[in-house]
């Protein structure tokens, strides 16, 4: 099938209609001497005349008339299928997947808020943490915790994860051996996941010795640990972003508030480039970042940088030193 150029096509159109070149160029913020070319490439295409030029005004030959009917059929055609399409790409499925513990204590929570700004989009979220292979996996959009290295692929960064902490239920800074010193940590369960900094750093780091830091019942996921420790089983490394709306909800608290690491890692929304822009993810991408601004862990985490919290400066400075391991 062979077809001439669309914006030879929509000069005519406009032409035929306002039976002016100088309106027509009007409407398609170009110039009459644009409007005139296209029309004379597309009657030179065709082999016929489309317009009778007079000395001020323009009027359709025969088979100007005739052809401008088809012309504006097909336009409208292409127009009402181009909007279809446009609608259907900012609705309908979005898939995010992203780790356990950032979906069940980060994301799951907010994720209502987006509902509501965008209820013709809905989320399909998974939870995984092997890294996703655009090109086989049905998946739109990450969420990723790392160092932000993910080549040939649009990288933002979401939240800045740099404060680790100890944090445990309320009722253990009461009882027979209540939570008030680092040191007391001998008398409390060590709850332990798979982070890179783990108790035994954090020990090290804080002066601490005589505990253990290898002892205690380990999970698999950050999530899993924050809650038992919120059923009073012991005490956790809690990060400041899978934390904080607990500790503001008061079902963990910080025993010794000054002290804590930097865990050096963020999260970071992840996509293929050439998807990145279009309709759904950028609605869901600019959604995360507004969160992100609001969030109450990036608060928590500043804290590092205060100079009234001395004992976390000198804490990450043996870090920094190799003192922690």
């Amino acid at each position: 099938m062979r077809l001439p150029p669309l914006n030879a096509l929509r000069s005519f159109e406009a032409a035929a209609r306002h039976l002016s070149f100088s309106k027509a160029a009007e409407e398609l913020f170009v110039t009459p001497a644009a409007v005139s070319h296209q029309i004379k490439a597309l009657e030179d295409w065709l082999g016929v005349a489309l317009f009778k030029r007079l000395n001020r005004a323009v009027m359709l030959t025969d088979d100007g008339q005739s052809y401008v009917l088809g012309v504006r059929n097909g336009l409208s055609l292409i127009g009402t299928a181009t909007e279809k399409v446009m609608r259907q790409e900012a609705s309908g499925h979005l898939n995010v997947d992203t780790m356990p513990s950032f979906a069940a204590r980060w994301l799951l929570p907010r994720l209502s808020r987006f509902r509501e700004e965008q209820p013709d989009i809905d989320v399909r979220l998974s939870a995984s943490e092997h890294l996703t292979d655009f090109n086989r996996e049905d998946v739109d959009v990450v969420i990723r915790y790392g160092g932000g290295n993910y080549p040939g692929l649009r990288v933002e960064k979401l939240l800045t994860e740099d404060v680790l902490f100890p944090v445990c239920s309320p009722l253990l800074l009461e009882g027979k051996h209540p939570l008030k010193s680092p040191e007391d940590l001998k008398y409390h369960t060590l709850l332990h996941d798979d982070m890179r900094i783990d108790w035994e750093t954090w020990l090290a780091a804080a002066g601490v010795k005589g505990i253990d830091g290898k002892k205690g019942p380990s999970f698999n996921d950050s999530s899993m640990v924050l809650m038992a420790a919120m059923a009073g089983h012991g005490v956790a490394l809690g990060r400041s972003t899978l934390a904080a709306d607990d500790l503001i909800a008061g079902r963990l608290v910080r025993p010794f508030s000054q002290k804590s690491l930097k865990a050096g890692h963020a999260y970071y929304i992840v996509c293929p480039e050439g998807k990145a822009d279009r309709p759904r993810i950028a609605a869901f991408r600019a959604w995360l970042m507004k969160e992100a601004a609001m969030d109450p862990g990036r608060f928590m985490s500043s804290s590092v940088e205060n100079p009234v919290f001395q004992e976390d400066a000198e804490i990450n400075a043996k870090l920094q030193h190799g003192e922690g391991r």
